[in-house]
């Protein structure tokens, strides 16, 4: 059964997969297409380890292009201005600053599954910290329940477009 949910995704998610397809369709494809064409031209194919790593390659290339063009049709690009019924909440896209029991503060962006960078504080819409966060308020103080042990936070800032200083 094919899945046919939309994935969102922010408009610099969006960009991201579009520029890795245009990468791989405009410039490694045909890179490698021709060490493939100059290793082919040098005779036995059955020995040529150019040739059939390239050919491996050329194959993984045309999978990921695959599933990239599946993926960007499914795509629904969800920007900050789509956020306005929900102004003051946390909601999709929205950074939110976080302070932790010890008064430590951490500052997450909420994205879809194909965008989420913990190292970069984007975090899935999936993750226990993001659903925990979903239409809450700054003040509120919000119980994580996560893999590693549950921990306490209270939502500093709300902050839709670019990243809040934290």
């Amino acid at each position: 059964m094919p899945e046919t949910l939309p994935i969102l995704v922010t408009p610099e998610g969006h960009e991201k997969v579009k520029s890795e397809l245009e990468e791989l369709w405009k410039v490694e494809r045909p890179q490698v297409t021709a060490e493939v064409q100059a290793a082919a031209a040098l005779g036995d194919r059955s020995e040529n380890a150019e040739y059939k790593y390239g050919k491996r390659r050329l194959r993984e290339i045309d999978r990921r292009l695959r599933y990239l063009a599946k993926r960007l049709d499914r795509m629904k690009v969800i920007t900050p201005h789509m956020q306005a019924a929900s102004a003051g909440k946390v909601g999709f896209g929205a950074w939110v600053v976080l302070e932790d029991d010890e008064g430590e503060r951490k500052c997450y962006r909420i994205v879809g599954p194909d965008e989420s960078d913990a190292d970069n504080g984007a975090i899935s819409m999936q993750s226990p910290v993001a659903k925990a966060l979903m239409g809450k308020t700054v003040g509120t103080e919000v119980e994580v329940r996560r893999p590693r042990g549950d921990a306490c936070f209270t939502i500093e800032d709300i902050v839709y477009g670019d990243r809040p200083e934290s």
